[in-house]
């Protein structure tokens, strides 16, 4: 278990815009953006763990960058990784290299469904889903969630139905789910997985912020709830979110299923996805094999964060928190302000100085909401809140 060392090196205070960090960067601020509350772009403010620097350090030191192989311990770190973490026995033969899970998304939908099919996604989703689907010539397939009581959980009868329809020939699954936050069960993953083999819809399950999760709700890889579910899903996988490496690290694809596996690998040599790069490697393979403890100090960081936005909106009575049980992203509801989704990202830009994710960016569903991301220091995210508590008290005014 984790030591849950002092918070002070996660307290430190790093400029972002000593580099073209997009967080920070006028492309995600817009013009006049410089002294936003920047909680937009999905990444940590973090400086990354001790051991991945010294790897990358080591490396650099060597001073020759020509092309290189996969390393021989990359893989076998991965699967370390997932089973220890996560009780998940990986096949490293099942596993392909890719530049991003995006990329994964991409091919996996140009690959097994035909221009105009339909591909499920479950929204308010990730707003990139609809961008791959789109710019593929794929008809985007809304299974909205059900938010009750201030909880999402999966319309099974909706996805049932959907599912029947042969034109819908794929899901993109969220696990965990960005933006709301939910940790899908073991048995919400069956039902689901259930209802798409019964259709022969293919199940592509974005994991990316599988290690990011709360206590009480385990994250379940969706391919590793039996042989069955395995064959009927392809799975991304990537230590970008949970050590903070996203501008130095690739992605895996993960198939169990050996045609498509071997349509996947025939693909990426066709598009040339097969070079590796030296930094991405040496980076992902000291996170996988001695992260632990840094990531489980991060987790307890953000699980303090948690605790203080949870204590502060208490008193706003007008804003509501999606309870997250995982990612470092808090799904917020605004619609008690009476704002239009226009007028809420305004007051947010305008009167709270906040830089935060556009509800409506992840579908309908989302107008009236916001997203936050609090993977940065406390007292920034304090201040911020005090920022937007005198926005809220002057708009009541």
């Amino acid at each position: 278990m984790a030591r849950h060392r002092t918070g002070t090196k996660f307290d430190l205070e790093i400029d972002r815009r000593e580099v073209p960090a997009l967080k920070t960067h006028k492309m995600a601020l817009g013009e006049g953006g410089t002294n936003l509350f920047a909680a937009g772009v999905a990444d940590m403010d973090f400086k990354v763990a001790d051991v991945v620097l010294e790897a990358m350090q080591k490396r650099l030191n060597h001073g020759i960058f020509g092309y290189e192989a996969v390393p021989d311990g990359l893989l076998p770190a991965l699967c370390d990784w997932q089973m220890r973490r996560h009780n998940w026995a990986l096949d490293a033969g099942d596993i392909l290299r890719a530049p991003n899970v995006l990329n994964i998304l991409a091919i996996a939908a140009s690959l097994f469904t035909d221009a105009g099919d339909g591909v499920i996604v479950q929204p308010p989703v990730f707003f990139d889903f609809y961008d791959i689907l789109q710019e593929n010539g794929r008809q985007v397939v809304p299974n909205p969630l059900i938010l009750k009581n201030g909880h999402y959980t999966i319309d099974f009868n909706g996805l049932e139905e959907l599912s029947a329809n042969p034109k819908n020939k794929m899901l993109y699954l969220c696990n965990p789910h960005n933006p709301v936050g939910r940790v899908w069960s073991a048995t919400e993953l069956r039902k689901l997985g259930d209802i798409c083999a019964r259709h022969n819809v293919l199940v592509v399950s974005d994991e990316i912020h599988g290690d990011i999760t709360f206590e009480g709700h385990p994250y379940t890889p969706f391919a590793s709830l039996g042989a069955a579910y395995a064959d009927n899903a392809i799975t991304a996988l990537s230590p970008a979110k949970s050590f903070n490496i996203a501008a130095c690290c690739s992605a895996f694809t993960v198939i169990s299923n050996a045609a498509k596996r071997h349509a996947f690998l025939v693909e990426n040599s066709r598009l040339t996805v097969n070079k590796n790069n030296s930094f991405a490697s040496v980076a992902m393979q000291a996170a996988y094999a001695a992260g632990d403890d840094w990531l489980d100090d991060v987790l307890h960081y953000i699980s303090g964060n948690l605790a203080l936005l949870r204590k502060r909106l208490v008193a706003f009575d007008t804003v509501e928190m999606i309870e997250p049980q995982g990612t470092f992203l808090v799904w917020l509801d605004f619609r008690k302000l009476g704002l239009t989704p226009d007028g809420l990202t305004g007051f947010l830009r305008k009167q709270a100085g906040w830089a935060v994710t556009r509800g409506q960016a992840f579908g309908q569903q989302g107008e009236s909401f916001a997203r936050l991301n609090i993977a940065c220091r406390r007292a920034k995210l304090d201040k911020a809140l005090d920022s937007l508590e005198t926005a809220l008290r002057n708009l009541k005014a």
